[in-house]
């Protein structure tokens, strides 16, 4: 199968952008430079019920939060999502990321706690991850003031905030605390024990490059030894049992495809139920396209609808 028509006419016109080296390029102008890259004609977001801003005081710095009550019939309380936004650990915001948080809202029924955890390089490796475990913790703990029910909370993210969502179960269950009924990762960045094909066939010319990611792994990444941390490549973490269940998306033509299957095979042999699912004529970053590609609005409607029926599961 081929790329998505859609997702062609994106991928051709940001071939006809001027190409600069990334190593070239500092953090905040890549920032800036990828807001541009989403800027043409796409549907409104969705509406909801509710968008508040909110700030969470963490010990020692304050985490911008964005929580999205469903549009429907209110409730006394919903099943909670505490969802991080992708971009390598060093670009994505709040507002990147508001379509997808809106969609999952509505589509599952819950609240989302979308977290604006600290970026690379001005607050490396394990800033991100102590941002989303805290982030998580303070949600459990505050359960009552958000409207979620504490006993139905999920984590989520994409790429490298599925790599954020899977880590900070992994503290969890460390720490034995907060309670997670489910991991929802998008095209997670979980490390890689070996080269694996899909770096290969799609490290070029499908959006995320083998470029951009030595690049985020280079603001991220203290130096070499990080990788293997099992809090930055949860591949590495030697028993992952007891995980709470995971949904598992990639796209075909993404270079992070592999590892996103090779890390639901891990769990899946150490006794974690697993949903897997790679979408064929997709790319890494679909889940941003909701608002021009129809097939990838298709796709985070599906995402959201086993979200769902892991909260309607937990209700029987």
């Amino acid at each position: 199968m081929t790329v998505n028509p859609g997702i062609q006419f994106f991928l051709d016109k940001l071939a006809e952008l001027p190409k600069v080296p990334m190593e070239m390029i500092p953090a905040q102008v890549y920032r800036e430079k990828s807001k541009e890259m989403m800027e043409f004609p796409q549907e409104a977001p969705e509406e909801v019920r509710q968008v508040e801003n909110r700030v969470l005081n963490l010990e020692g710095r304050d985490i911008p939060v964005r929580v999205y009550t469903p549009a429907g019939e209110e409730q006394a309380t919903y099943p909670g999502l505490v969802y991080y936004h992708g971009g390598g650990w060093v670009i994505g915001d709040l507002d990147s990321h508001d379509p997808i948080c809106r969609l999952l809202a509505n589509r599952a029924n819950c609240v989302v706690v979308s977290v604006d955890y600290r970026l690379a390089p001005e607050n490396k490796f394990p800033a991100a991850v102590e941002d989303a475990y805290d982030s998580l913790v303070y949600v459990s703990a505050h359960a009552e003031e958000f409207k979620i029910d504490p006993n139905r909370i999920a984590v989520g993210g994409d790429s490298a905030g599925g790599n954020l969502a899977t880590v900070a179960c992994i503290i969890a269950k460390e720490k034995q605390t907060p309670s997670v009924i489910h991991q929802l990762l998008l095209y997670p960045a979980t490390g890689r024990k070996e080269e694996y094909p899909s770096l290969l066939e799609n490290g070029e010319g499908y959006f995320l490059t083998m470029e951009m990611m030595n690049w985020f792994s280079k603001h991220y990444f203290n130096d070499e030894s990080d990788y293997q941390h099992p809090h930055a490549s949860p591949i590495f973490y030697p028993d992952l049992s007891g995980l709470p269940p995971a949904t598992i998306l990639t796209a075909q033509y993404d270079p992070l495809r592999d590892e996103g299957k090779a890390y639901a095979d891990e769990l899946e042999a150490q006794g974690v139920e697993v949903t897997f699912k790679n979408y064929e004529d997709l790319i890494h970053g679909f889940a941003n396209f909701i608002g021009f590609v129809p097939a990838a609005k298709e796709a985070m409607e599906e995402v959201a609808g086993y979200l769902r029926d892991r909260f309607e599961a937990v209700v029987k």
